[in-house]
């Protein structure tokens, strides 16, 4: 095996299957055309089984071999991010506000080059599912797949997954077992309270103080903090208060917060805390606190760890220089909360821009050799 796996005429129909993509991109939720562009690509490569609508958007292909052996997935992801994309390249996004600046469109034409791949190599034993997953970046997407009904029948035994990573040598590979991505939650509190003249606020009830005061409680979460069990970060993400007007003291105040730990139980522990810490400081107001964009930490098994360093290793890409866990969440760990997985980063360079930058495109000579090692993997594994 090599990073020959894919045909010239092969590697041309997935760099332009990526620039489609890419051109049309689909917010969390709404991937539906998405998810047709990628079944109608890979029609003709003979799914035993293909199953729409998973989890919302979602499509799963079953390529089958008929023999008893492990099952196999595959996962990339479906959505787009509501950022204006600043590209300038002949494929850029034609949908105002919405773009595909996270690599998503490039991870699914990596899987799609697997089901190339698997058309003219077709499993040996056990089956090999290509999972192309919906709202991964709210962090609902892969809850809702394993919420479907249909997917006890495609419940895997192993499940695979990358993440391409600008500022890591072009081209490497980073992974480890244990958690490769933290946990994380938003948290929007709302504090209310009674309007009243700016010339006598005291007749009112305004959240101002709470506000600060929380601001203030939050602030030595501020700054991350060596990776570890310990690991807690908050991130003030949107402020509001009030009417824009300088007659009225407010009675209304709305903070965003993101949470962020090391595994799912700091997270727990950290937002139980926060939660306290906000309702004890707003005591007296009204306080309304709601979850939002949850993501379980991913954990990465030893044993999957092991066959993706053997496909590393087979394939001959070379150990990448990146710091695991990422602090960026993965939807893939509600995966990894149900079977044996791997999430690994795949290296796009040192002079690209960072992800969700409106600069950023996916590179295109990442998707054959990201094909290869998704094939060597699938070959180790259903080769016991």
């Amino acid at each position: 095996m090599d990073v020959t796996c894919l045909t010239p005429q092969e590697l041309t129909a997935l760099i332009q299957l990526r620039h489609q993509l890419h051109a049309n991109p689909e917010l969390s939720g709404h991937e539906a055309a998405t998810a047709a562009c990628v079944r109608d690509f890979l029609r003709h490569t003979a799914p035993a089984q293909v199953v729409e609508g998973l989890g919302g958007s979602g499509l799963a292909l079953v390529y089958d071999s008929g023999q008893p052996g492990p099952r196999v997935m595959f996962r990339a992801e479906l959505d787009a991010l509501p950022i204006t994309e600043e590209t300038g390249v002949p494929h850029a996004s034609r949908c105002p506000g919405k773009a595909h600046l996270c690599g998503h469109d490039g991870h699914m034409a990596i899987l799609a080059g697997l089901g190339l791949w698997l058309a003219r190599n077709p499993p040996q034993a056990g089956q090999v599912v290509l999972l192309f997953q919906p709202a991964e970046e709210t962090g609902a997407g892969a809850r809702a797949v394993l919420a479907d009904p249909r997917f006890a029948a495609l419940q895997p035994d192993w499940a695979f997954a990358l993440h391409n990573m600008p500022g890591m040598d072009f081209e490497t590979l980073a992974i480890a077992p244990g958690v490769a991505s933290c946990a994380s939650v938003g948290l929007r509190v709302t504090l209310r309270g009674r309007e009243a003249h700016a010339a006598q606020p005291e007749t009112g009830q305004s959240p101002a103080l709470a506000l600060g005061a929380m601001i203030a409680a939050l602030a030595p979460y501020s700054t991350p903090g060596p990776m570890g069990a310990d690991f807690r970060l908050a991130t003030l993400c949107h402020l509001n208060m009030g009417t824009p007007a300088f007659g009225i003291a407010p009675a209304q105040a709305e903070v965003w917060i993101t949470l962020r730990a090391y595994d799912d139980a700091g997270l727990d522990t950290f937002e139980a805390a926060v939660v306290a810490l906000v309702e004890n400081i707003a005591r007296g107001l009204s306080v309304q606190i709601s979850r939002h964009d949850h993501f379980h930490a991913t954990v990465n098994s030893p044993l999957a760890v092991d066959h993706v360093l053997g496909a590393q290793g087979a394939v001959g890409v070379a150990p990448g220089n990146f710091s695991i866990p990422m602090r960026p969440s993965e939807d893939f760990g509600a995966f990894s909360r149900k079977t044996r997985t791997a999430l690994f980063f795949l290296g796009a360079g040192q002079d690209q821009p960072a992800l969700h930058d409106p600069a950023y495109d996916f590179p295109d000579a990442l998707i054959r050799p990201a094909v290869a090692l998704f094939a060597q993997i699938q070959r180790q594994v259903q080769a016991g």
